[in-house]
């Protein structure tokens, strides 16, 4: 594979650091192996994960979330859940049943062996970001916290950037 960014030339104080995007992508990807191995163990991926801690938040605050509303909550496409829903269905960590408030809509609740791996999990994720977080000085840091604030703005754009026609793509004047 090509190494366009070689990671050593960010040690270099006179050049520049590879592009944010680069940096974000190789970093995901690292993040994402990382969760797949700590969660090996519970049966569980990165994925599979984020579904079902956003369904043990969403329960803990009274929500019987319907699988669109659990794809919005997790930030995952709708399809994509529905996918990883139904592995976890079959791996008895979580139900769907028809939704009484809306019969074209599926509701989700986790089982009990569900909510038993989600409690689990929880500590090996909170494990797993505080060893990553350490060169920021850990996850409580001064500056742990500018960076998740940072990423946040980051979203928040991508989300607004989404929601906006790309230039090449609005009607000519």
């Amino acid at each position: 594979m090509l190494n366009m960014y070689p990671f050593a030339m960010v040690e270099q104080a006179d050049v520049p650091p590879p592009p944010s995007g680069y940096l974000l992508w190789h970093l995901s990807l690292r993040w994402r192996v990382a969760m797949d191995r700590a969660l090996s163990p519970l049966g569980l991926t990165h994925a599979q994960y984020a579904v079902v801690a956003s369904l043990y938040s969403m329960e803990r605050g009274g929500a019987k979330p319907s699988q669109r509303q659990l794809a919005d909550f997790s930030g995952l496409e709708p399809m994509y859940v529905s996918r990883l829903a139904r592995t976890l269905e079959a791996a008895g960590m979580l139900e769907r049943r028809h939704n009484p408030a809306d019969p074209r809509a599926v509701q989700m609740s986790l089982t009990q062996k569900g909510a038993e791996t989600v409690a689990a999990a929880v500590g090996m994720v909170r494990d797993l970001e505080e060893r990553h977080m350490r060169p920021l000085g850990g996850m409580d840091s001064p500056e742990a916290l500018e960076l998740r604030r940072s990423l946040v703005t980051l979203l928040d754009h991508a989300r607004a950037l989404a929601a906006t026609p790309a230039p090449d793509s609005l009607p000519a004047r």
